[in-house]
């Protein structure tokens, strides 16, 4: 029967309408119940591919529509399949004899085989079918594990399972290389042999190499000075920027033209990739590999305001082990899983971060202050925004000790301004409104003085600004105030498209749960002492109610009566100064393994997130910084983001030449005028100055070509 949608489609159709086929008179009728939907000659197979297309797309059932059309169910899923893939195109197969495949064109096969191109590409650049391939050549070998060790260098030192503890040598920031000189450690090349080009659909990414903080800085000091190592890493977080999400989902880019984009022949296997990362992580260390990234995106394009953004972000956990729970702002509540603290600057870069258990920013934020003040100039002011959650007394308070200013927002309910307010012109991003704000010097509870903005429209109070900083411009704190919502837009784009919120390691330590909870024992003897001031209310309201009742008469409740109310608010009065000294005796919270003996908390691993997360991160900023000198030129500030990933960095294929001194990209023009034209001048403003690729000192130029043969 044709689904809910089908006869929601049909207007006027019957709920119990079945699929009919009528042929006459060379003619075939397709009806639905009474109704005809279709009418094309007997032997016009488009027309009858794209009804079958059509009559799938309403919703009728697969096999429903191949038995009254005599087809097989297979073959009406592959219209369908084509139809939402090609549109009518993948339905009328083009006449005449196929192309014809000359033994040369083989040998181009085979060699491109050689070189990891998938069965599926090779049959689009031949023009025929993928199962022709197959023939032809034979089953494709499987591809081989990669070495763990780099023949050119010593490997990366593996550190134990579970033993994070390991003494490990300082991480520090290697120097960008010259061309043409080999830095030591980076002695051999792991890439694709000189002198060869490789497609790859992938070239746009390519572009990725341009942003200032990824070349011979932060990826070849997390490698310790290992060029396969340092590629690896390169390749990996541009398979984060290419949308894989996770590193399993790595498995599904076409190894032979993912692995180029980062000088390697071709990308390792799940196999190879996952204990190579894992060797490289422990190795680094987390809290050495973070701050040298911060370091790293603070040298690569300087943060001139002074402004940074700090917000928590709740990562859930839907595994089986006992993690700690949060609260995840999301769902409205409290969950498995685990928190990070992120520092951004005021433009939406990603600076630093930190990951742990959850909990408040009151907790994390001396960490993340810290990694920030480590990767700043020193002297450099600072002054941290937050959101509402950021406005407790401790927080602010833990920012005046270590010499910073803060910005945010006042928690509801706004407190009654007591001076009047101002009329201001500014004007941002060209265009000039009129503000009305007042600005005063509140007292905090558990501070002290504050500077306090209230800003007006339409004659109420709107919302209230808190700061430290006394000599600021109003309007300017208002400004970062409305950009911290570049904070909420990195978290929400990295978390869509680079992955924030996967997990990284499914390593865990399961330790004694010590955390500090609330006590249930408490809790029950609260309720004791709730219903003994209930009791004591119930009997003084009922010698009240004795005492107005004139019915009684006054002898009886003189001598019987009101003695006995007043013994019952006596004994009740007892029983809640008992119960009172009861809860007070029992503690309010208490480590959680002493309220329950069997209590145990999972400790996830911090040091293969970290690296992961600094790969994510990259790639994000790599992005931002891309797309940032991309709308330079393309003047589009509502899709320019999107333009930069879907269509260039995701959507741009090309060639790329390997030689001796140099490595030239070719990238196909974008279809769309603009984008092009954008995309010209980048690649011009980028040759000026061509950047290198993480462990090579070969320069990496770019250029455009119309139409791209292989």
């Amino acid at each position: 029967m044709p689904s809910a949608a089908a006869s929601a489609i049909l207007g006027g159709m019957p709920d119990a309408a079945d699929l009919r086929v009528l042929r006459s008179d060379g003619q075939t009728w397709i009806f639905a119940g009474k109704i005809a939907l279709f009418l094309f000659a007997d032997g016009d197979a488009a027309m009858r591919n794209i009804a079958v297309a059509a009559l799938r797309r309403i919703g009728f059932p697969g096999t429903q529509v191949a038995a009254a059309l005599g087809l097989t169910t297979n073959y009406v899923a592959t219209l369908h399949q084509r139809a939402q893939r090609d549109g009518t195109a993948g339905l009328v197969r083009p006449r005449g004899r196929p192309r014809t495949v000359t033994e040369e064109d083989w040998q181009r096969a085979r060699a491109w085989r050689g070189e990891g191109v998938r069965d599926a590409e090779i049959a689009r650049r031949l023009g025929v079918q993928q199962s022709t391939v197959l023939r032809k050549l034979g089953p494709a070998q499987v591809q081989g594990e990669l070495a763990l060790e780099d023949s050119a260098a010593e490997p990366v030192p593996a550190v134990a399972a579970g033993r994070e503890d390991q003494p490990r040598q300082p991480l520090r920031l290697l120097p960008r290389p010259e061309p043409g000189v080999v830095p030591p450690g980076f002695a051999g090349s792991p890439g694709p042999a000189e002198g060869t080009r490789v497609f790859s659909r992938y070239a746009g990414a390519m572009l990725l190499h341009a942003y200032p903080g990824l070349a011979g800085e932060i990826l070849p000091a997390a490698a310790g000075g290992q060029v396969r190592e340092a590629a690896l890493l390169s390749a990996v977080s541009t398979c984060f920027a290419l949308g894989a999400a996770t590193a399993e989902q790595v498995k599904h880019l076409a190894p032979a033209e993912a692995g180029p984009l980062a000088g390697l022949a071709v990308l390792p296997s799940l196999r190879t990739l996952r204990p190579r990362l894992a060797a490289i992580a422990d190795a680094a260390g987390p809290l050495e590999l973070q701050a040298a990234f911060a370091q790293a995106m603070l040298a690569a394009t300087p943060e001139t305001s002074g402004v940074y953004y700090v917000d928590d972000h709740f990562v859930p956990y839907a595994g089986a082990k006992p993690v700690g729970k949060g609260w995840n702002n999301k769902r409205g509540r409290a969950e498995r899983g685990r928190a990070d603290t992120h520092v951004t600057t005021a433009d939406g870069r990603a600076v630093c971060f930190v990951t742990g258990e959850p909990s408040g920013l009151s907790v994390t934020l001396p960490k993340a202050l810290a990694e920030l003040k480590k990767a700043v100039p020193p002297g450099t002011p600072v002054m941290l925004g937050f959101d509402r959650g950021g406005a407790y007394p401790a927080v602010v308070a833990h920012c005046r000790e270590n010499n910073v200013h803060w910005v945010t927002y006042r928690r509801a309910p706004l407190a009654v301004p007591a001076m009047l307010p101002v009329l201001t012109t500014i004007t941002v991003n060209g265009k000039t409104r009129t503000i009305a704000w007042a600005e005063e010097t509140v007292q905090l509870k558990d501070y002290g003085d504050a500077r306090q903005l209230t800003l007006f429209e339409h004659g109420r109070v709107v919302l209230q600004v808190l700061t430290s900083d006394s000599e600021a411009c109003p309007a300017a704190l208002l400004g970062w105030l409305k950009s911290r919502w570049r904070e909420e837009n990195y978290l929400k784009y990295a978390s869509e498209n680079y992955g924030i919120d996967k997990i990284c390691d499914y390593l865990a330590d399961i330790e004694t749960n010590t955390k500090i909870i609330d006590n249930p024992a408490r809790k029950n003897a609260n309720a004791a002492v709730r219903e003994a001031e209930k009791t004591l209310a119930a009997a003084e309201r009922g010698l009240a109610v004795l005492l107005a009742d004139l019915s009684i008469a006054p002898a009886a409740k003189n001598a019987r009566l009101i003695p006995a109310a007043e013994r019952e608010i006596a004994a009740a009065r007892r029983q809640l100064s008992t119960a009172k000294k009861a809860r007070d005796a029992i503690p309010a919270k208490l480590p959680a393994n002493q309220i329950d003996p069997q209590a145990q908390v999972a400790l996830l691993r911090t040091g293969r997130r970290g690296l992961q997360m600094v790969l994510r991160l990259l790639a994000h900023n790599a992005e931002h910084w891309l797309s940032g000198q991309l709308n330079a030129y393309l003047r589009d500030d509502d899709e320019y983001r999107a333009i930069t990933r879907e269509t260039i960095i995701r959507g741009t294929a090309g060639s790329i030449a390997f030689t001796p001194e140099t490595v030239t990209v070719t990238l196909q023009r974008p279809a769309e005028p603009r984008v092009a034209r954008a995309l010209a001048l980048l690649i011009d403003q980028v040759n000026a100055t061509p950047p290198q690729m993480p462990g090579d000192t070969r320069p990496v130029t770019y250029q455009l070509t119309a139409n791209l043969t292989i």
